[in-house]
């Protein structure tokens, strides 16, 4: 495949958020200040022996994971509607600016967030002429009480895979750093890493990195802006 059809493709996949889209993980370099999440309960694993597990104890330390936390409630403030301004970049290239909008909504009682994603740009096609190309993408984003993670999957009608990242959240720069991989094709993975920095309680942003033979470079930025 032409690589200069990978490469927005690769683009693309985050498209959404938060989050918003694989399941194996490699780390991608990191910001120089570690990224950490809101501390959760601390539940003790039950001790290893060879008798049979404590069935009430057992249920008990699943009922507190089962909680919802302080960083379910940082997921809970982006819900709503919100129109995106997105620009894709490429070396040596202007970027290419399109538009968009995502509607981020809860359920099961807020313990994940549903991203129903829509955009228009253009691409390039079979013949590698540019086209119109009406873009859909959809995010499942929570965070995992037992893995002490932020989790974030992506899907959309440029494939037919599901990419997963887990990430953290720095209450000191209000962002959330997510990694993950991507492979487009058979045997081409890419690492990953994404960048989602708090504003305010209306505006915030998306970047996009790849780790393109040992170097990480922005491909991505979204820009979001709540609708009123």
């Amino acid at each position: 495949m032409n690589t200069r059809i990978i490469s927005p493709l690769i683009a693309l996949v985050a498209i959404a958020f938060i989050t918003s889209i694989a399941s194996a993980q490699t780390p991608a370099p990191q910001p120089s200040t570690p990224a950490t999440t809101v501390p959760s309960p601390v539940v003790s694993a039950p001790a290893t022996t060879t008798a049979s597990p404590n069935e009430a104890e057992m249920m008990n330390q699943m009922m507190e994971l089962a909680k919802l936390t302080e960083n379910h409630k940082l997921l809970a403030d982006l819900a709503g509607s919100w129109s995106t301004s997105v620009k894709m970049m490429e070396p040596g290239k202007e970027p290419s600016v399109s538009k968009g909008s995502v509607t981020f909504k809860s359920i099961m009682n807020g313990r994940y967030f549903i991203g129903d994603h829509a955009g228009s740009m253009k691409m390039p096609g079979a013949d590698g002429k540019m086209k119109d190309f009406a873009f859909k993408g959809m995010s499942i984003d929570g965070y995992d009480n037992v893995k002490q993670k932020f989790i974030s999957s992506w899907m959309d009608n440029m494939g037919t895979g599901i990419m997963t990242m887990e990430g953290t959240y720095d209450p000191a720069t209000k962002a959330f750093t997510y990694t993950g991989e991507v492979e487009m094709v058979p045997g081409m993975k890419t690492p990953v890493r994404a960048v989602v920095k708090i504003t305010d309680k209306n505006h915030h942003t998306f970047e996009w990195y790849e780790n393109r033979g040992g170097q990480e470079m922005k491909t991505l930025e979204i820009n979001y802006t709540r609708k009123k």
